[in-house]
């Protein structure tokens, strides 16, 4: 149960740190609801005006078993549904059945004891006048049939003199219920959530649900009741216990919880404790169990990555800002990235990315690590947890570490560093006299999220499997967090998608590419087998002879020279290459020989228009082939993920270094027209 002790310290160091009234923790005792219409009342307790709020979430009084309630009755003190604060509910023929007497109990209790607000008791003076409803239906809020009934959905055309009220949008529609005529689906009056403000001469805020002596006078009187009274797992003495634990950790409708106990039915414990409450098995305080789910509530809000479901977040038990491991080292390094901008002014020379491309990003990154190494002590501690639920009601940890910072920020610091590659990414960049700016494709060294390793491997596939999506996730973690080997089945899924061109559009191909020559590389970095370990460059390796890079080089190069042939004469189609690039890849030397006849037609339209170009192509051919050692250009094995490194370096040296070769292009080019006599 450490994740509910360092959640609760989280929450205690938190509460002094200084954040904006948003951005604040939230109180114990407390719920967050989406509420749906205000009601203002006076100092004496009289309907003065109500409206229908869009979207609106607000902090409201709760007990234990109020916050986690999803059916039954269960009321909240103050803010509630229709069907608990108002009396008159029943009378104007609703649906649901009206809870009014707990409510009103409740707050009764709460308004006669020593802890009481006068706030608190305006709205009980008001709601014991039993006109909620009717009060709302006069002020044009919520409205009635002929027949006195609240309606459930708008009756009449849409249009400029009937338009649908605000209330009828704001409140969730259930598809169950339809209406017949028009197939309309109906609201529910009775679940619209009243919040109260009270206007009070000399008073700034009238709202009952930001006033921290209204929060602090219901937090004392709940504490007031608390009964059972044992020993707490987690602070180590006796407190009052928690009989029930708070849920909307993800979301104000989220429903599980991570600590449920209910023996009262299927008796999960039978044979082991005697209790029905659980509190045998486990004793968590009230305040401790409060504090570490407002905590974890609020990291989520703040910093979780969200997976469907699936949550993943990070942070430290001090409150310091601490790096997103779920995101690429592109989005870490955002504010840094704006030199890829500075670079396409014309005025200025281009940084040479061919020149130890791996170290420049390594540097970058490690200046990047060295700001959070500053501000985080080595010893401060970090953690790291994973949450999803299987079903509605019951959430589980699928993962949870703890780690020194000097720890997490080392193993954060060697996943990008291993699985950096260039990576497609568009950028905007603004024109010189144009408003609009235009989308640029650019290749920046960087690491890929795990969201998008999951797109590339498993494409559409993850669309209509979330389970897939999420076990995917939940592979990838343990390999930044805890520095573990890459899986093997992921990165050969990653390779054969890149492989196979025709089942996505170019841009996506393209990603695809870099991802997986991203996963390819770092899959061999941390090789299980030691003696299988090996690292690539990332730019073009023109001394390597392994078979795979070469034949890799070899399709690149193939592919160059046919795209350029189409460019020239103006067709516009796949190549050859492309498409046999999946065959390329499972027979390589057959497919070769395919691939190399084809390319003389293009070679001698090439002869005429781009003849340096040409010549430039057929030594990189000739100086690729006479790499092959004796027997590897013959083998037709299949080829490995290390082809599309070669590959991919042989396109991304022609693309950084494009200057050079249209320049060399152009002098091979006026030479022969000299030689010819035609300069």
């Amino acid at each position: 149960m450490s994740w509910l002790a360092k959640l609760y310290e989280t929450y205690e160091r938190g509460r002094q740190l200084a954040f904006p009234p948003q951005e604040q923790l939230m109180p114990i005792s407390h719920t967050l609801q989406n509420a749906h219409i205000n009601m203002v009342l006076d100092g004496d307790g009289n309907f003065r005006r109500a409206t229908v709020l869009q979207k609106h979430r607000v902090v409201l009084p709760a007990t234990e078993k109020s916050a986690g309630r999803t059916s039954g009755e269960s009321p909240h003190p103050l803010a509630d549904k229709i069907q608990y604060v108002a009396k008159d509910y029943p009378e104007f023929g609703g649906r649901k059945k009206s809870y009014f007497s707990s409510y009103e109990k409740l707050l009764a209790d709460w308004c006669a004891s020593p802890f009481s607000h006068p706030k608190a008791k305006v709205v009980y003076r008001y709601i014991r006048k039993g006109q909620v409803v009717a009060d709302l239906v006069r002020a044009g809020i919520i409205f009635v049939d002929e027949e006195n009934r609240l309606r459930a959905y708008w009756p009449f055309e849409t249009d400029k003199e009937h338009p649908i009220p605000p209330i009828f949008k704001t409140l969730p529609t259930n598809p169950k219920n339809k209406r017949r005529e028009k197939d309309q689906p109906e609201v529910e009056p009775g679940d619209a959530l009243i919040c109260w403000s009270v206007e009070v001469p000399g008073d700034q805020n009238s709202s009952t649900w930001d006033d921290t002596g209204l929060q602090q006078s219901w937090i004392d009187y709940y504490a007031s009741l608390s009964e059972v009274v044992d020993f707490c797992y987690i602070q180590g003495e006796d407190l009052p216990l928690a009989d029930n634990h708070p849920a909307k950790l993800r979301h104000t409708g989220d429903k599980a919880k991570l600590i449920s106990s209910n023996d009262s039915s299927g008796f999960t414990f039978r044979g082991r404790f005697t209790d029905t409450t659980g509190m045998q098995a486990l004793g968590v305080g009230y305040d401790v169990t409060q504090k570490a789910h407002n905590a974890l509530r609020w990291l989520i809000a703040r910093q979780g990555y969200r997976n469907g479901e699936q949550v993943y977040v990070t942070w430290a038990v001090s409150g310091k800002e601490t790096p997103e491991p779920l995101k690429s080292s592109w989005e870490l390094l955002a504010a840094d990235n704006i030199h890829l901008q500075e670079e396409r002014d014309d005025t200025e020379k281009k940084p040479d990315h061919t020149i130890d491309l791996g170290n420049t990003f390594a540097l970058q990154f490690r200046k990047y690590m060295a700001g959070y190494q500053a501000r985080l002590e080595p010893n401060e501690q970090i953690v790291v947890m994973g949450l999803d639920s299987a079903t509605p009601g019951r959430m589980a940890i699928i993962y949870y570490r703890e780690l020194l910072a000097s720890e997490f920020l080392d193993r954060l610091e060697r996943w990008h560093l291993d699985f950096a590659w260039p990576q497609r990414h568009t950028i905007e960049v603004s024109e010189q006299g144009k408003k609009k700016q235009k989308k640029e494709v650019v290749w920046p060294v960087c690491s890929p999220a795990p969201r998008t390793i999951a797109d590339a491997a498993y494409g559409d596939i993850l669309r209509s499997n979330e389970t897939l999506k999420k076990n995917v996730l939940q592979r990838i973690v343990p390999c930044i967090v805890d520095g573990r080997h890459f899986p093997r089945d992921i990165m050969e899924t990653a390779v054969r998608g890149a492989c196979n061109r025709h089942n996505c559009e170019h841009w996506e191909w393209q990603r695809n590419l870099g991802v997986a020559c991203a996963l390819y590389k770092g899959y061999y970095i941390r090789h299980p087998n030691t003696d299988k370990r090996r690292e690539y460059d990332m730019t073009l390796e023109k001394d390597r002879r392994s078979r795979d890079y070469l034949y890799g080089r070899l399709l690149a190069i193939a592919e160059r020279i046919e795209e350029i042939a189409l460019n020239v004469a103006g067709e516009k189609r796949p190549t050859t290459a492309a498409r046999l690039m999946q065959r390329f890849a499972d027979r390589p030397y057959s497919t070769w020989r395919v691939i190399e006849p084809g390319l003389q037609p293009y070679m001698q339209r090439l002869q005429s228009r781009r003849a340096g170009f040409l010549v430039n192509r057929q030594k990189d051919l000739d100086r690729v082939m006479s790499l092959f050692e004796p027997g590897d250009f013959l083998n037709d094995k299949a080829l490995d993920g290390e082809f599309l490194l070669g590959y991919h370096c042989q396109r991304q040296h022609w693309r950084d270094t494009q200057d050079n070769d249209d320049k060399q292009d152009n002098d091979d080019n006026k030479e022969q027209k000299n030689n010819r006599g035609e300069g």
